[in-house]
């Protein structure tokens, strides 16, 4: 699976801790296999995001992503829940 980063994905991932980016990278892998693999809670958001989906990072962060097609996704904002504002 072929993910584009935006950069405001790129420079809030910038901003976290080490500790945070390293369960991040272990959660891309996971995602990259299955993106709706249970232990990343894949779920749809709903409200002004209706288009988009996120997944945990760890039990405060979430990654914001939009599916393109089957093969390509793109990060949209990386953080915790005030990602969502």
């Amino acid at each position: 699976m072929e993910i584009i980063y935006s950069s405001k994905f790129k420079r809030e991932y910038k901003k976290l801790s080490n500790n945070i980016k390293d369960i991040a990278e272990k959660n891309e892998i996971k995602f990259r296999h299955n993106p709706f693999d249970k232990s990343l809670k894949t779920h749809k958001l709903s409200g002004r995001l209706k288009e988009f989906w996120s997944f945990s990072i760890g039990y405060k962060y979430r990654i914001i992503f939009e599916f393109v097609n089957e093969n390509k996704v793109y990060f949209h904002s990386v953080g915790s829940h005030d990602v969502y504002q």
